[in-house]
Order: C-alpha cells, then structure tokens, then sequence
C-alpha cells in the first residue's frame, strides 16, 4: 500500500525531517527528481526550451533547482515568477512550480501553447492538496512529482484529472504511518492461498440476490465470487422457483417470498460471508428482511443495489452481530446519508462509517473505502469501462469471496476495487459488459499472485500511479 498524506501530516514530516537535514538539502533533493523527471520527459536536455513557472516558497525554490540542473545539461532555461506573466510562449516543457499543497486562494495559470507537456512539482498549483478542488485556472500537467507519498488532491476530486501520471519521488522523508493509503498490485498478498487442508466450505459465501423474473444481477454476484476464489457459493432467490434459477455452479437455497431472512440465516451459518442485494427489488416486505439478516448474521455482510435501499429506511447506527460493508454509489449515498457525498471522496466515505456503524465503500473513479475509527484505503484503478449495468453486481461478489477466504473487511473491500479495476482495463475499450468481467478477474489474480511470486512484489524506482 502506498501513503497518502494529508497537507497537515506533510507538514509534520517536513517538520521532523527538519530537524536533522537542512531544509537546502531537502530542496536540492527534491530539484533534482523534478529535473530528472523532466529529463524522462523530454528525451534529453540539450537544445530544449523549458520555462519554470515559480513561486515564492519552497515548491518554487523546487523548480528553481530544477531548472539550474536542466540548464548545466544544455537546456534553454527561462525562470518565470508566478504571476508575472499571462503567457510563457513556445517551450518543449513547462515546470509548475508556483504553489504546492498548502497554497490558498484562486490561482490563474499562465496560458501554455496547446500540446505542450507540463510537469507539476508536488501538486498543480491551485489544487487543494486535501480535497483535489480546483480554482481559478490551474495548469493540466502531463506529469506530476510528488514527494514521499501521494496526497489526497492527487488522487480525487479535479486533481485526480489535472495531475496526469503522478510519480512518487523519495527524497528521504519518512512519511510514518497514515491514516489513508492507495492499493497497489502488491497487496494482492492479502489474500491467503488456498489452505492444503480446506474444502469448499472453507470460503463458502451466501449470496441472497434477485427476484422472481430477474436474476441477472444474482448469477454476476455469484459467478464473481467463484471466480473470485469462493470454494462454495449459495444462491437464494427470494419467492424464486428452482427453474428459475441460474445456471450456474451456485447451489440454490429455496427462499419464500415472504420472512425469507430466517432460512437465509440458517444458510449463512454454514457460510464464511454473506452478500445481500443484487437485484432483490424494493418491495416493502424486503426491508424488514434486509435489516433483520444484516443485524443477526452471524457471518460478515456485504450489502449492495437494492439491499442499500432497504436500508435506507432504517436509522443508523447498524448494531449488528458481524461486520456490515456497504458499497453505495453517489445516488445510493443520498439515501443513506440524506446528502450527496461531495468532492472530498475521503471524507464522504469517513463520515458514512461512522453514521452507519459499517466499512463504507463509495464507488467512484477513486473508490474509497472506510472504518468508523478513520483509516482508510483507496482503490485508484476505476475506469470509465465499468460505467455499465451490473459491474456493482460483480464488485459485491469479489468482496464477498475475499472476505470468506480470511480477508479483514475493510482490506477485503478495498482489493476487491483495485482488482475490479484492472479487470475493467483488460476489457474492451467499447461495449465491455458486467459478465466480460469475472473471468478478467481471475485472470488478474491469477497474474499478480504470479508477479509477486517471481518478483517478491519489488518494483523499481518510484511509484507510478496513471
């Protein structure tokens, strides 16, 4: 998992850094990854025309560095100070250094001909480093460096746009430990293989989904959680017939339509999770049904789609017998919590853990997902491919599956967005649908687990997030 620092817990560690390194030494350091950056972006110095936009404090003394580095290996540098200037004319590269993570205000960006790179130092400027809102007119950078670790406006909100391909430049700080971190590849190690002594009930899920008439939603659920790993999934249709069913390797659990809560509860005592939701429909019966399984599991639960509607009638917090995750988009959102999430995905997730009692998983292009005590972990590999019908439906399964085998929920919710996504990019870049994907899942798990067996989980250099 890679940090991700608040402005706030930045200055901290600059603070402390302080304390034993000069603050000249640490800006020296920082210089010379912007230029080495620049060097990667340009191919080489010589020759080249670069403007440094710079500021005053120390995100421009960066680019200033930058610039003397770039100038000793032949580029044509000039060094303009921000603000001064409403164009900077012609230039292979443009450095933006004129404010960093802590700038406040409205920021107007010099105009930059079109189809000129950019390169930001730590944050574009005018880009709140904590909510990712953007004001004024901020430069879109083709590249961003940030220093010891991502910061929230990298990864949210405008800034999630605007910084481009962010690299994670070590400089020798100490980021400690944070309260919000990023999944990368790696924590693919999470997820514990298959016990030589486990059977198909090891990591049994009970997936109660769909409705009479409309079980598509319920055989994505299901197949995503066995291809997510799940030895055993049991499917129940509530007032469904047997012939209805799926076909699939679920094994049906009969449930009526009426008081169906207490024969899924019998089924999920033999189950490791419980995935609650998928198109259940939104009879006014359900939600009883809903709240009473959700609050006397005795498995953790998954809720999602229609489960969170039948929620939404209920009062927060959830006193339940096992860990609830819940995994709303935006529209789901306002029904739980009376209010759309807002810019600050970060934050939008912390404060519906802590309302509802539950790990919160607020889908998005950044997925955050969220404990009532704060922590939380970020999914950043969404892609504008899952933006298609019932790709929730194969998310909740993947959580599901994770969950059964021995993942902690929250970690469970998080990995799952992270894998979810980078099945997405393996899709088609048009007409990907919901059931392209478990198979794609598998595939991904099956090539990290692999990666990290013959790397270790090593990676070179700094860390990359586009």
């Amino acid at each position: 998992m890679q940090p991700v620092l608040t402005v706030s817990e930045m200055r901290a560690v600059d603070a402390r850094a302080q304390a034993s390194t000069p603050l000249d030494v640490l800006v020296g350091r920082a210089g010379h990854a912007v230029a080495l950056a620049a060097l990667d972006m340009l191919g080489g110095a010589y020759g080249r025309r670069v403007v440094a936009v710079c500021g005053r404090g120390n995100n421009g003394a960066d680019g200033r560095v930058a610039a003397h580095v770039l100038a000793q290996r032949g580029a044509r540098l000039r060094v303009v100070e921000a603000g001064t200037e409403a164009r900077v004319g012609p230039a292979d590269l443009v450095i933006d250094a004129a404010y960093g993570t802590g700038f406040r205000g409205e920021y107007r960006s010099p105009q930059v001909d079109p189809g000129t790179p950019v390169l930001a130092v730590d944050i574009p400027s005018g880009v709140d480093g904590d909510t990712g809102h953007a004001s004024g007119s901020p430069l879109a950078a083709t590249r961003t460096v940030t220093f010891a670790a991502l910061k929230p406006g990298l990864v949210q909100g405008d800034g999630a746009v605007l910084a481009g391909e962010v690299l994670v430049a070590d400089i020798g700080l100490l980021p400690g430990d944070a309260a919000v971190s990023a999944m990368e590849d790696g924590d693919v190690a999470l997820l514990p293989p298959r016990r030589r002594d486990g059977n198909k009930w090891s990591a049994a899920v009970l997936v109660v989904a769909g409705s009479p008439g409309m079980t598509g939603a319920a055989a994505l659920c299901a197949r995503s959680a066995y291809r997510t790993g799940a030895g055993m999934v049991r499917l129940g249709v509530p007032g469904g017939r047997m012939a209805e069913a799926p076909a699939s390797e679920a094994v049906s659990v009969p449930l009526p339509a009426e008081g169906w809560s207490g024969p899924a509860l019998e089924a999920a005592s033999r189950c490791a999770a419980v995935v609650v939701g998928p198109g259940l429909g939104r009879q006014p019966s359900s939600a009883a049904e809903v709240q009473r399984l959700v609050l006397q599991s005795p498995v953790p639960v998954v809720v999602d789609a229609d489960g969170l509607f039948a929620l939404g009638s209920a009062a927060g917090p959830l006193e339940a017998r096992s860990t609830v995750v819940l995994t709303p988009h935006d529209g789901e959102y306002v029904r739980l919590m009376d209010g759309r999430p807002g810019p600050d995905r970060i934050d939008a997730a912390r404060r519906l853990a802590v309302v509802w009692g539950a790990v919160a998983l607020l889908k998005g292009p950044t997925t955050a997902v969220a404990e009532p005590g704060g922590r939380v972990l970020l999914g950043l590999t969404g892609t504008s491919r899952l933006a298609t019908a019932g790709t929730g439906d194969v998310l909740s399964g993947m959580i599901g599956a994770m969950v059964s085998r021995g993942v902690g929920p929250l970690e469970a919710a998080a990995l799952a967005a992270h894998v979810h996504g980078r099945a997405g990019a393996r899709g088609p870049v048009e007409g990907l649908v919901a059931g392209d994907l478990p198979d794609r899942v598998s595939e991904v798990l099956s090539d990290l687990r692999s990666w990290r067996a013959s790397t270790g989980g090593r990676t070179c250099g700094g860390s990359r997030r586009g």
